[in-house]
């Protein structure tokens, strides 16, 4: 198999996502007919699954709501179980443009990187940029994880992400659970990941509203930092 022509899963975690994930479905499969889409259903009680299946996309529903790391880890072992080279992580939001999914994705196919993240903030690239509140406990993090990795990523909170097999498998066996993004980029690095930035533009969602919109920005910055420092002394 060439590298052109490696097996792709895209990871959509997704809760109460109606209005939302019929249309980000329908957008990576006009973007990218290869790419097979896997819907995470975390417990919805809305109808976002039957929405996810109407599009086309495959859905594989919890019990109730674990959240988003546990759903998306669901993804990273749905993807080793059925043999992916590749898996896309893209939320079910429709805040990631999927006209960047095969940007994001040619570094692992030319083998020059592990695991790839998608930047707002890299390159002036217009989109939507997130709130004040959420840009202070992202930049935060850019500054955490350089002062204990080495590792620069301008946008660690990006779930917009790609990963080959090394990390497929990796995070098949541990993924964070609670805002696990910048975590995950520890976990990476400590496993000796290859980790590339690319610039990305993403949009504000257009239907229903995140599920950590209350979680306040100290607790987020609080809890995160006590999870990649414990992930640093094990």
């Amino acid at each position: 198999m060439s590298t052109a022509d490696k097996k792709i899963l895209a990871i959509v975690p997704a809760f109460n996502e109606c209005g939302n994930i019929g249309r980000t479905v329908k957008e990576i499969r006009q973007q990218s007919k290869d790419v097979d889409i896997l819907v995470i259903d975390d417990g919805s009680w809305d109808d976002t699954a039957n929405e996810a299946r109407a599009a086309g996309g495959m859905v594989v529903s919890l019990p109730f709501n674990l959240g988003i790391g546990a759903a998306v880890q669901t993804g990273f072992q749905y993807a080793q179980k059925h043999g992916y080279e590749i898996a896309v992580q893209i939320d079910g939001d429709g805040q990631h443009d999927a006209s960047f999914l095969e940007k994001i994705v040619g570094p692992l196919r030319r083998g020059e990187a592990d695991m790839v993240v998608g930047s707002r903030f890299l390159e002036k690239t217009g989109g939507f940029q997130s709130s004040f509140g959420r840009r202070v406990g992202i930049n935060f993090f850019v500054h955490l994880i350089n002062g204990l990795t080495g590792v620069k990523i301008n946008d660690p909170t990006s779930g917009f992400r790609a990963y080959n097999q090394k990390m497929i498998v990796l995070f098949s066996g541990y993924y964070p659970q609670d805002f696990p993004e910048p975590e995950a980029i520890v976990v990476a690095q400590q496993a000796g990941a290859r980790i590339v930035e690319l610039p990305v533009v993403m949009r504000a969602r257009e239907a229903g509203s995140s599920s950590i919109r209350y979680f306040k920005t100290l607790y987020y910055m609080v809890k995160v930092t006590l999870a990649i420092c414990l992930h640093m002394i094990r």
